[in-house]
């Protein structure tokens, strides 16, 4: 039987243009139970390397932070679109429907954001 996972079990979700990678590597390296050092082995390079990461002082390349969670247990999902497209279908969809889907959409939005100020 698979563990239940909890939203403490995984990096939160972020787009990229908001990536914070010293954050990431920091969440995903405690996360997987790691210290510095024992990430730094899984990825043939220097505690010190992982410090300048976690601190924000050097960003690792995409490729490598890609290992670096790899190196903890996660699999970068990395997904490239332009933000006018996303809103386009978005808004193109809501102009498709009809009055009583339009209504219980933005009643769900309503209930999943009292839900998210609620935490």
């Amino acid at each position: 039987m698979a563990p239940t996972l909890t939203a403490q079990d995984r990096p939160t979700t972020t787009t990229l243009s908001r990536l914070d990678a010293a954050s990431l590597v920091r969440e995903a390296r405690t996360i997987a139970g790691l210290t510095q050092q024992e990430l730094a082995d899984r990825l043939d390079t220097k505690q010190s390397v992982i410090s300048r990461w976690e601190r924000g002082t050097e960003v690792p390349r995409v490729d490598t932070l890609a290992r670096i969670l790899q190196a903890c247990g996660f699999e970068a999902d990395l997904r490239f679109r332009r933000h006018d497209d996303v809103d386009r279908s978005q808004i193109r969809g809501h102009l498709e429907m009809d009055p009583v889907d339009r209504m219980a959409s933005s009643e769900s939005v309503s209930e999943l954001v009292a839900l998210v100020g609620a935490r």
